[in-house]
């Protein structure tokens, strides 16, 4: 079964527009679990233009289902994370001023890099996933940080959806099975939404976990909140 992690930036980003606390990030994230999403994502930024230190020491406690923080391990960043315990860490290569997340690691130059920050959360005992482009070759690399899974990042495959789908994720069907082969997990995200999310799911063998923030966010305008998580559920053939 692929679980459903929704990424609440957005909502951060829409509260921080006007100040104070509408929406209410801890709000959404206690519904969004009510409504059936099994987990929460958030990337947390140096500048705090949407999700704030804050919001990560409050989010902890009322989570129960799974608490994923992305982002770039900083010093910072890492020491955040290892007080916070998450269950999952997901190792993101951004620059501070990145809009978005662009690019997944270049895992054989960074290694060395990746296998020092990787064993600090290891031996704090949190899951770490390492955000990867769709490219079979360096899933080697990526085994030898010592992460557990992979993110694979879908701003590709979203991009020649419409134009092409099976060149779309073939790359991705490849990298999927090459991790499966290295015993990584295997988790995606990044501009997948209602349109382009079943034919990922359905041809991405051992896929465990989308984080899906962006798109959700912008569909539940039109769908209501609950009505687009639960959507996406079946998306995944959840029900």
């Amino acid at each position: 079964m692929t679980k459903l992690s929704v990424n609440i930036n957005k909502i951060a980003t829409l509260r921080n527009a006007r100040g104070g606390d509408v929406p209410s990030v801890t709000q959404v994230a206690l519904d969004l679990e009510r409504f059936g999403a099994q987990g929460i994502t958030i990337h947390p930024r140096p500048d705090e233009r949407h999700i704030t230190r804050k919001d990560v020491y409050d989010l902890k406690p009322l989570v129960k289902t799974e608490f994923n923080i992305e982002g770039n391990p900083h010093r910072p960043f890492i020491d955040m994370v290892l007080e916070v315990k998450p269950e999952q860490v997901t190792l993101v290569p951004d620059s501070d001023n990145a809009i978005t997340s662009n690019a997944g690691w270049d895992c054989e130059k960074n290694l060395d890099f990746l296998k020092s920050v990787i064993s600090e959360f290891k031996d704090a005992g949190i899951r770490t996933s390492i955000f990867l482009d769709p490219n079979p070759e360096m899933v080697k690399f990526a085994s030898e940080t010592g992460a557990d899974r992979i993110e694979l990042y879908t701003e590709a495959y979203a991009k020649h959806y419409f134009q092409n789908k099976e060149f779309a994720v073939e790359s991705y069907f490849k990298t999927a099975v090459v991790a499966s082969e290295y015993g990584l997990g295997i988790n995606a995200g990044h501009d997948l939404s209602l349109e382009n999310l079943k034919y990922f799911a359905d041809n991405i063998p051992n896929l465990l976990e989308v984080s899906i923030g962006h798109a959700l966010i912008s569909e539940a305008l039109y769908l209501g909140l609950e009505n687009t998580v639960q959507a996406y559920l079946k998306r995944l053939a959840v029900w």
